[in-house]
């Protein structure tokens, strides 16, 4: 969907400087802007253009396997194309035929470094980029655009619109396309209403460690079944999962983690919507770092077996850079923050918030409002 009230999204002028040395894999949910974002790039940007092709569409799957694309646009976009089973050797041959007269863009709605069907063949061929929802410096750093994603979140239309009425409505219409469309296309799934059952159940179960037990004895499955469902809706950008960090001198929690939403605005609590908020920016700082410069990134979590905790690690090729703890509202210091600072490598740790106060406890731990720690820390 275009959406001209909203800005440009800030891996476009990335995207554009890679199409010249390989072909550019997009990824990310459905509806969060992919298509929009990939025909801008077109010259003559207009509805329809001949050099979009869609694989969901008859017409133009017959065309991509005819290569009817004309001659004179350098650049050729195919969306969904990953749902063709064999798309990895198909796009090998016209990149190994054409990469001197064409550049190739690739979208699509699943993990398209995740659905190999039997390797990479195109391995050294492309670059990798995960489109996320828009975060609070894409719209700019305000409370006003903070409290905007807070309550319709980070997906163009919702936001763009700003109606509660149809935020709700676009809540159902996009699940129900998540799982009876894209799934059944990509997964052998048989039991779609229980898969369904979980997602829905998923967002009163964030931000605590994840009991697959638990989550199994409500939908009446096997723990097993429960963890392969889960993969797939993160292999569909429905959901994402937090592991912890088990630094060495603290007695940390070393297998549950924790499991956020790509849309946070489908949760109800307040609070821990905010916490979603939160992990969904760190995530995209470090899916930033890792498709833009090539870092090892992680998002982790500090957790120990007496039940102190902070929220989010970001660590860099095995390196912590920061940890956050997400409050609400401006309040006490969480007593967990000296305490992991005490005993961890970690040199800088934030407790953010949606009010405007602003504290430094000590050297490195800060109270701040959400706005400022996202300049103080570069968030994209």
């Amino acid at each position: 969907m275009n959406c001209p009230k909203l800005p440009k999204r800030s891996l476009t002028k990335f995207i554009i400087e890679d199409l010249s040395k390989k072909m550019v894999f997009l990824g990310g949910p459905r509806q969060v802007g992919k298509t929009t974002l990939s025909q801008t790039l077109l010259s003559k940007y207009y509805d329809g253009h001949p050099a979009y092709f869609n694989w969901d569409l008859e017409d133009h799957r017959n065309k991509i396997k005819k290569r009817e694309w004309p001659k004179s646009e350098k650049l050729i976009i195919f969306d969904e194309i990953h749902k063709f089973k064999n798309w990895r050797n198909l796009l090998k041959g016209y990149y190994d035929t054409l990469k001197n007269t064409h550049s190739f863009l690739i979208t699509g709605s699943a993990r398209l470094d995740h659905y190999r069907k039997g390797g990479d063949s195109l391995l050294g061929r492309y670059f990798y980029y995960r489109l996320h929802p828009y975060s609070l410096s894409e719209l700019g750093i305000s409370n006003e655009n903070l409290q905007d994603l807070m309550t319709y979140g980070g997906f163009p239309e919702p936001l763009s619109e700003k109606n509660i009425r149809n935020l709700h409505r676009w809540h159902r219409m996009r699940l129900s396309k998540l799982i009876r469309t894209d799934l059944r296309d990509l997964e052998n799934v048989k039991d779609i209403d229980k898969i369904e059952l979980l997602a829905e159940e998923l967002p009163r179960r964030i931000g605590s460690p994840l009991s697959l037990k638990s989550i199994a004895e409500y939908l009446e499955i096997d723990p097993k079944t429960v963890k392969s469902w889960i993969e797939i809706l993160s292999s569909l950008y429905y959901s994402f999962q937090v592991a912890p960090y088990g630094a060495p001198k603290i007695r940390a929690v070393k297998k549950e983690k924790k499991l956020y939403l790509w849309d946070w605005s489908q949760i109800e609590n307040e609070g821990v919507r905010f916490e979603n908020l939160v992990a969904s920016h760190l995530l995209k700082y470090c899916h930033h770092y890792e498709d833009v410069a090539g870092d090892k990134m992680e998002l982790r979590y500090i957790r120990d077996t007496d039940k102190r905790e902070v929220d989010f690690v970001v660590i860099k090729n095995k390196l912590p850079l920061f940890a956050v703890e997400c409050k609400l509202k401006e309040n006490s210091l969480s007593p967990h923050i000296p305490y992991f600072k005490n005993r961890t490598k970690i040199p800088r740790f934030y407790q953010v918030h949606m009010d405007k106060s602003e504290r430094q406890i000590e050297d490195g731990i800060s109270i701040v409002p959400f706005v400022k720690f996202c300049e103080y820390e570069s968030i994209p």
